[in-house]
């Protein structure tokens, strides 16, 4: 019976989603609207988008975006619902559980109501323009959604990899409110997006692998004082899974015209540049996400926790996961429970376990919007005053000659005496969030003598060299991450150069030397040196030892010692990972600060055995190993030896390689395959007109048919990047095709 009523409701409101075609009305609004918009392609597939208003631009860039690759578009939003497992099947229940925690449909449709009217506009305009694309492309079949709505906007509104939900641990959850579900592959499993650099779970940590990959970002800015041209120059390069997020160009007769990377999905440049400034965001260390032991007390069949003297009702609420079960559809109940702080999502020690985290989802999509029409420092600043930018650093910098570091835009003020790093006595109000940090109270830099400045998602306190914040200035809860390779690196390739231009910023983004192995490799060294020359392994070791010895420690496809050190780093990496752990060290400076001479040799031996198992020759070039394939358009994609595939020379970020690519093998092959890394790249200068150079993962298009598929993959592998069209009579002297939405 409530099934016909449905029915019945949906025949007559034409807001409701039943994936029945759309109402004439509505279409005919569209097409209208669509006249509007004017969308160029340019030679690469980029689409530039031109419309009178700032909601026209919307429609037109979301549409161009479902006709790049409407799968990820739908995935992204199935994801940030809690509605994955109505497409996937009820191995992704609890990850759904997770996100319907703190997103809630009818919260989220009233923030839209609140919204202002500029804000409305845009979010209609979204939802317009996915819908019309639906409604022109009938053989298009959603999996799930088969109407949006303006509200969905809202719950996706920060355009990281790795979200502030998504540190939450799934395998507490799961234990906390019920069985595990079956453990088979996701679209949002690690092969497909991987976790940020930031994301450390303070609750019992999920099984991994002894190392995982490490994701996050790079963004460097240069100072016109160290350019030859006398303009400011910023480096965008996000390390993230590869094909997350489009390239595009948003104009408007309102003053917008950004262009840049956008995560599917959503309607902002979320790292870019407009005519006048630009902004990069790297994952941040800070810690700004707090558990919560809360002290239970069970009154009959009700729940109370403690709280100072007092003992507060336990709030408590039904979420049904509904999620795809054979040809049908099942669900699932789950009684939630949350305090004050926020919901309970695990247990620990006989306490429940509440978490709180930022939740501004309309402050939060206001500011990842305004900040692309922020054409200075200062406007761009003004947008940082909003607060919701939570996961990230940004470096930024503008035609004024401005260069600038903002750290994490989201600092809960919080007791000092308390290790924020753990669970916090939920029972004892001075742990209390008292507001904000504002951004004067959180390292930040604004145009450093040295000139330069930089992030690799490591702390911010080399962030400019001797100019640096300084870390007794602040709360020790403001950065958790030390330092890194890559940040090693780029105080060596910004520090040495007065002279910076476009060309020379780019070659230092990609500047091949690899210095964690000056760390790694003397211990080595010393361990082979002191071995008994009765000792077999000093025979079988010696010419990769001379070779190592004589390598500058740079890689390149034809490097044969880039792939000795490469899978000796990852054996010894392997064998030392239990006693690091324990030391609380990575495993790369365990091993060399402690790791037995014994061992380290024994490694360098199993790594040549390896590769000569594995390639037929210990003495294989780095370009034959490390490999770029796309076959097709899969979120998951698998891997093969005997399809084509491109020789990539820069590493793992693990080694220092400003240039990230994080590969590995996977079932049935040898060779390496990148998923995660340098994904999309562009070195920008300002100046009386801003000029950009560009590359992403592959190509612009998510479809195998298209010629945009993976016509940039071989100039992704070498760094080759393309010149960006920015200006529309630049623009219109490459097209492809020119067209309005819909036709």
């Amino acid at each position: 019976m409530k099934r016909a009523i449905l029915l019945l409701v949906c025949a007559v409101l034409p807001a409701c989603s039943t994936g029945t075609a759309a109402p004439d009305k509505d279409a005919a609004a569209w097409e209208k609207q669509a006249q509007n918009i004017t969308i160029i392609r340019d030679t690469w597939g980029i689409a530039h988008v031109y419309g009178k208003t700032d909601a026209d631009a919307v429609f037109g860039v979301i549409y161009a975006q479902a006709e790049d690759d409407f799968n990820r578009v739908e995935t992204n939003f199935l994801n940030s619902m809690g509605r994955l497992s109505e497409a996937e099947g009820e191995k992704e229940i609890y990850r759904d559980l997770r996100m319907k925690l703190f997103i809630d449909p009818a919260d989220m449709k009233a923030q839209y109501d609140k919204a202002p009217a500029w804000l409305k506009a845009l979010m209609n305009g979204w939802a317009d323009g996915l819908n019309y694309y639906l409604h022109t492309h009938p053989k298009v079949a959603p999996r799930v959604i088969k109407r949006f709505e303006p509200w969905m906007a809202l719950t996706f509104s920060e355009g990281s990899i790795g979200g502030d939900i998504e540190r939450v641990n799934l395998t507490q959850l799961e234990k906390f409110y019920g069985a595990a579900p079956p453990q088979t592959a996701s679209a949002f499993a690690p092969a497909a997006f991987a976790p940020s650099a930031r994301r450390r779970d303070k609750s019992a940590v999920e099984p991994v692998s002894p190392y995982v990959e490490p994701t996050g970002s790079n963004g460097l800015a240069v100072a016109p004082s160290n350019t030859t041209a006398r303009h400011a120059l910023l480096m965008i390069n996000p390390h993230t899974s590869f094909f997350f997020r489009s390239e595009a160009q948003m104009v408007s007769d309102e003053g917008l015209n950004a262009y840049g990377a956008l995560t599917w999905g959503q309607f902002f440049v979320y790292q870019g540049f407009n005519d006048r400034a630009g902004w990069m965001h790297t994952s941040s260390g800070v810690d700004n996400i707090d558990e919560y032991l809360e002290t239970i007390v069970k009154k009959g069949d009700k729940y109370f926790y403690k709280y100072g003297s007092e003992e507060r009702p336990v709030s408590s609420s039904t979420i049904v996961v509904p999620y795809k079960s054979g040809a049908g559809t099942a669900s699932k109940t789950f009684t939630v429970f949350r305090t004050h702080h926020g919901p309970i999502v695990r247990e620990a020690d006989g306490k429940w376990v509440s978490v709180r985290l930022m939740q501004e989802p309309l402050k939060a999509l206001t500011q990842s919007y305004s900040r692309t029409k922020a054409r200075s420092y200062k406007a761009f600043r003004d947008t940082m005053e909003l607060h919701t930018n939570s996961s990230n650093n940004t470096i930024f910098a503008d035609a004024d000659g401005d260069i600038a570091y903002f750290h994490s835009n989201f600092i809960p003020r919080r007791d000092p005496k308390f290790d924020w790093t753990k669970p916090v006595d939920g029972g004892d109000p001075a742990t209390e969030w008292h507001g904000v940090l504002s951004i004067d109270e959180t390292p930040g830099l604004l145009n450093p003598p040295s000139g330069w400045l930089y992030n690799t998602n490591n702390w911010p306190w080399t962030a400019a060299g001797p100019s640096s914040p300084k870390k007794a200035d602040f709360p020790v809860y403001v950065e958790r991450n030390g330092e890194n390779p890559r940040g090693v690196h780029a105080v060596k390739v910004l520090g040495n150069n007065k002279a910076f231009t476009l060309d020379s910023l780019i070659s230092a983004a990609f500047d091949s030397y690899l210095p964690e192995f000056d760390v790694m490799l003397p211990p080595l060294f010393k361990a082979y040196d002191g071995l008994p020359a009765a000792n077999p392994l000093k025979s079988k070791v010696a010419e990769p030892i001379a070779m190592l010895r004589s390598w500058d420690k740079r890689w390149s496809v034809s490097s044969v010692p880039t792939s000795v050190a490469v899978y000796w780093g990852e054996d010894i990496g392997r064998r030392v990972a239990d006693e690091a752990r324990k030391a609380g060290m990575s495993a790369d400076d365990y091993a060399a600060a402690k790791g037995a001479p014994d061992t380290l040799v024994e490694a360098l031996g199993a790594a040549v055995d390896r590769l000569a198992s594995d390639f037929g020759t210990w003495k294989t070039p780095w370009g034959e190993i490390n490999r770029y394939e796309r076959v097709n358009g899969d979120i998951v994609q698998r891997f093969d030896d005997s399809k084509p595939s491109i020789p990539v020379g820069f590493t793992s970020a693990r080694w220092g390689s400003l240039a990230s690519f994080g590969a590995r093998t996977y079932p049935g092959t040898k060779k390496r395959y990148g998923t995660t890394g340098n994904s999309f790249v562009a070195a920008v200068e300002f100046g009386d007109r801003v000029r950009a150079r560009a590359i992403t993962a592959g190509g612009e298009s998510g479809d195998p048919a298209s010629p945009h598929f993976g016509d940039q993959a071989e100039r992704y592998s070498t760094g080759d990047l393309r010149d960006v069209y920015f200006y529309r009579e630049d623009v219109e002297k490459h097209v492809e095709r020119q067209y309005h939405p819909g036709k």
